[in-house]
């Protein structure tokens, strides 16, 4: 008897002291406390981006489907909180990335992310876009201009870039990382696009694409050719126009932005109610990558060298994954963790 009260001694100064059933660990007295010491989290906004709050609205074709492509069926979705730029990524915000990647990347990367500046004479046959070639991405005069001629793997090197650069500085300051930077699904770009607004057509109140001043109010093309009408003959600076009521600026129109889906016509049949995003099955992770398969990812928010119909918040289109073009760009979300519900809003 004297043995075993010894070695319950024992075995209680060994697991109290080694914290290896609780200890100083977790708490005192033997609660149930979790693990002490934790480290706080409230998560920051990073620079340039606004904070989406969680909601629901309904997806898809707020206006005539003028098509008859059928390919965005009307339908309510409910979204998480997340942060989005409040612009399009600039030519000098891009430059920062390559500059800090250039010397770390292999030089395969290194040339997928440099943005194809051949995209302005490529994309429109019998134009003398020469000094857009030469001047667009390397001419300070662009700097505050949206990005163009980066693929949609380009845009994920920046994205993986940027939250290792933006974690590199929380982990010398100690504090947990921030969710990584990506490309926004659809279903939040649409969302974010409405500013809070159900059933309109477009990111600003009212049926129209001029205000009550007659002023345009996205960079595209009004009439047949008339590019000049809206101010601006081809893409403008990323803060023009006016913003929507979430604050971003030029969600329709100036240049169109890459989504993280896979398009589909009939995507919106799968898609979970619940922040939806749709990946084709046809193909496999390694085909999902520089020189695998060419695959439909979703664009939105219609260019400066589009029609009134693609500034439409519903409406949706597509490039290839290895495409470059003189229209399209992109900008980057973050998931807001940690909060759940509007009641924490």
């Amino acid at each position: 008897m004297k043995r075993l009260f010894f070695v319950l001694i024992a075995v209680s100064l060994f697991t109290t002291g080694c914290g290896l059933f609780g200890g100083n660990q977790t708490g005192k007295n033997g609660e149930l406390t979790g693990v002490m010491k934790r480290p706080e989290w409230d998560q920051p906004q990073p620079y340039g981006m606004v904070l989406i709050p969680p909601g629901s609205f309904h997806m898809g074709q707020n206006d005539q489907d003028v098509n008859y492509s059928q390919v965005a069926h009307n339908r309510q979705i409910t979204m998480s909180a997340f942060y989005m730029d409040d612009t399009e990524i600039s030519n000098n915000e891009y430059r920062q990335f390559i500059e800090a990647a250039r010397d770390t990347l292999a030089a395969n990367v290194a040339q997928l992310v440099y943005p194809d500046t051949a995209v302005w004479v490529r994309d429109f046959v019998f134009a003398y876009n020469q000094p857009l070639t030469e001047n667009y991405f390397w001419h300070p005069a662009f700097d505050e201009y949206p990005v163009v001629g980066v693929n949609w793997y380009a845009a994920q090197e920046f994205c993986r870039w940027r939250t290792a650069h933006y974690n590199a500085y929380r982990a010398s300051i100690e504090m947990p990382p921030l969710p990584r930077f990506r490309l926004p699904t659809e279903a939040e770009w649409e969302y974010a696009s409405r500013g809070g607004f159900e059933h309109k057509i477009y990111p600003w109140e009212g049926p129209y694409i001029r205000n009550s001043k007659g002023c345009f109010l996205a960079n595209f093309k009004p009439g047949r050719g008339d590019y000049i009408a809206d101010n601006y003959e081809y893409t403008c600076p990323i803060r023009s126009y006016w913003p929507n009521d979430y604050g971003l600026w030029c969600m329709p129109g100036n240049v169109a932005e890459w989504c993280e889906d896979d398009f589909e016509e009939s995507g919106y049949i799968y898609a979970h109610d619940e922040n939806p995003v749709f990946y084709d099955p046809r193909y496999k992770p390694d085909q999902r990558v520089p020189g695998g398969a060419n695959i439909r990812k979703v664009i939105r928010g219609g260019s400066w060298k589009d029609i009134g119909y693609f500034l439409s918040c519903g409406t949706r289109t597509y490039e290839y994954t290895d495409t470059t073009k003189s229209f399209v760009g992109f900008r980057c979300v973050v998931t807001q963790i940690g909060r759940s519900g509007a009641a924490a809003f």
